[in-house]
């Protein structure tokens, strides 16, 4: 398969994997529990830190659960000024980015490469993140999209790539423009395993559910006239048709078929399922909404009237954060409406959402409001890098949780039709019922607007309002990332928690997740989990004096114990700081001993 090269990527490769793990901490301050409830790391989460560094942190205990990934990367159009601050090791690496202080900007010509190292390794861990029947979408301009659709061919593999989607973001035309207005960014898609993936269906529209009618009375319901012809060949589909007139089509038009035999043309008119029309015309069949599909296909062009634009996500999040004209404001916020798409095509009600780049928050927002709508319990987790991961990330969503006070203009669309040139010449007609519209509507809005958009005629009703927008309810827990767990910092940065250690050195080992460690007690020695072949052991306390001390070690009374615990048949796996027993007197009871602080990587799985 063709790979994309690219400067620093030999060095990148299999950064991910030396990436250290790092604890999550609760920041109770900054969390926003349920009732009742103290601060979780189950709960929706907001982690503010180095997004490789939080993936790595993520994967104890979500690796292979994640069911959508949407990430909003910076675009590297040269005005973000992002750094790359991964800490490669290597000498060739550090000297390349001996700048690496400094934004990366146009003036920087080897940015396309620093771009993709950044992106790399992330993609790396997301791809070990995603559940077996999960999906990413990544929104990208014209700057990257291209190089990107070559290393994630390369990462996810090109069989599961599903659709490059195209969002019209914008909802007028840029007149400074220099050459285009470029109006769109790409929505790319990967699944896990792309074959094999499938988008749900959305649903139908209130002008496509009106596109059925039921002019003939027909006791099945509603219906819509599909075309006979298709241009697919058909070897049977070439046959001389009848009309109740007597009038013969002989063939179908030129370069088509008829979609079905003869044989089953008869048997739908039969059932009265092919629709006649008024005289000689050609026929058509009978698709009844009561029998179609519940929903529609996505495709993947995607209009800003039915995802939003650029404009509405600014004055959206401007109207939740209570912004005043002349406020800084966050630059590139992603439409609700957009993130609603999304979560519609790739999640169920019990899915986890993960943004890695969560910036002002819109993932989230959009999946407390589908939990809202449907009664759903999908979590959210994300992630921001930058220091307004409290005052901008998590603020949006408290403030989307409990409510905030809306102040601005609610508009209602009161009338829209298309403009043809026959009403054109006609329009004083046009005025006349813009009037009645003004007359009727008047009392209820501070002004009624009348504007012509895309050769419609629009008509909207505005009224200034200030009041209280509702809660969607919810709740999250705020985290940062602890020291590192390495045997540098174990003694030095800080401990894990036991829980958090646990989860650690069951995944290293074992490649499996640890969701949640079983309760300890004198009894338990330290149990934490066991897989189809053993029983893993952790024999430690977050506490410095305990470590150093030959409580940590593993001796033969301990073994004892474990082992009398022991009711499976399985090997026993231990964690301890120290042991002192020899490994042959360990083998023949069956155990398996390994030294914190871990220098393992998955002895049970690979």
């Amino acid at each position: 398969m063709p790979s994309l090269e690219f400067k620093g990527k030999s060095f990148v490769y299999t950064h991910h994997l030396s990436v250290p793990f790092r604890e999550l901490v609760v920041d109770a301050k900054k969390s926003l529990p349920a009732k009742g409830q103290k601060p979780s790391l189950d709960d929706n989460l907001i982690i503010h830190g180095d997004n490789l560094h939080a993936l790595k942190a993520l994967l104890p205990v979500y690796a292979g659960k994640v069911d959508c990934i949407f990430i909003d990367p910076p675009y590297n159009t040269g005005n973000e000024g992002w750094c790359y601050n991964d800490n490669v090791r290597s000498p060739l690496m550090k000297e390349w980015l001996k700048k690496e202080a400094n934004p990366v900007d146009k003036e920087d010509l080897e940015r396309h490469d620093k771009w993709l190292c950044m992106m790399w390794p992330r993609l790396q861990l997301l791809r070990e993140l995603l559940a077996e029947e999960g999906a990413i979408f990544i929104t990208l301009d014209d700057n990257e999209v291209h190089r990107f659709r070559g290393i994630m061919d390369e990462i996810m593999g090109t069989e599961n790539f599903v659709a490059s989607i195209i969002w019209h973001k914008m909802d007028s035309p840029k007149n400074t423009a220099v050459q285009f207005s470029e109006d769109h960014d790409y929505l790319l898609v990967y699944a896990k395993h792309g074959p094999n993936w499938f988008p749900n269906l959305l649903e139908r529209s209130d002008e496509m559910l009106a596109r059925y009618k039921n002019p003939d009375n027909d006791p099945r319901g509603p219906w819509l006239l599909s075309d006979l012809a298709a241009r697919n060949e058909y070897s049977a589909g070439l046959y001389e048709i009848r009309t109740p007139s007597g009038k013969i089509i002989p063939r179908p038009p030129a370069g088509s078929y008829w979609r079905v035999s003869k044989e089953r043309f008869e048997e739908l008119d039969r059932d009265k399922r092919i629709w006649w029309g008024t005289g000689d015309v050609r026929p058509g069949i009978k698709r009844f909404l009561s029998e179609v599909k519940d929903g529609v296909v996505p495709q993947t062009i995607w209009p800003w009237k039915e995802v939003g634009s650029t404009r509405n996500a600014k004055q959206h999040l401007s109207q939740i954060m209570e912004k005043k004209p002349g406020d800084e404001m966050f630059v590139t916020p992603k439409p609700v409406e957009l993130l609603a798409r999304v979560i519609d095509l790739a999640t169920n009600k019990d899915s986890i959402i993960l943004d890695s780049f969560a910036g002002s928050g819109t993932t989230a927002h959009a999946v407390l409001a589908a939990n809202k709508k449907d009664g759903g319990n999908r979590k959210f987790i994300l992630v921001e890098t930058e220091d307004y991961a409290d005052t901008l990330t998590a603020e949006r969503v408290r403030r989307v949780i409990k409510g905030y006070a809306f102040e601005g203009t609610q508009r209602e669309e009161l009338h829209r039709e298309p403009i043809t040139w026959t009403k054109f010449k006609k329009a004083t007609h046009l005025i006349e019922k813009v009037e009645g519209i003004e007359m009727m509507a008047g009392k209820r809005f501070d002004r009624i607007k009348a504007t012509v958009d895309d050769g419609e005629l629009v008509v909207t009703g505005e009224k200034d309002v200030k009041q209280k927008t509702d809660g969607l309810g919810g709740s999250f827990t705020f985290a940062t990332l602890g020291p590192e767990m390495s045997i540098e910092a174990l003694l030095t940065d800080g401990l894990p928690a036991f829980d958090a250690l646990a989860k650690y050195v069951f995944y290293t080992a074992t490649g499996l997740t640890l969701a949640d460690v079983p309760k300890q007690t004198g009894k338990t020695f330290g149990y934490i989990g066991e897989t189809e072949s053993h029983r893993v052991h952790l024999l430690y306390q977050p506490d410095k004096a305990w470590l150093r001390s030959n409580d940590a070690a593993l001796t033969e009374q301990v073994v004892d114990d474990i082992v009398a615990t022991n009711k499976t048949g399985k090997k026993t796996l231990v964690f301890a700081a120290a042991k002192f027993m020899g490994q042959r007197d360990l083998t023949k009871r069956g155990v398996d001993f390994c030294q914190l602080p871990y220098a393992i990587h998955r002895i049970l799985g690979d």
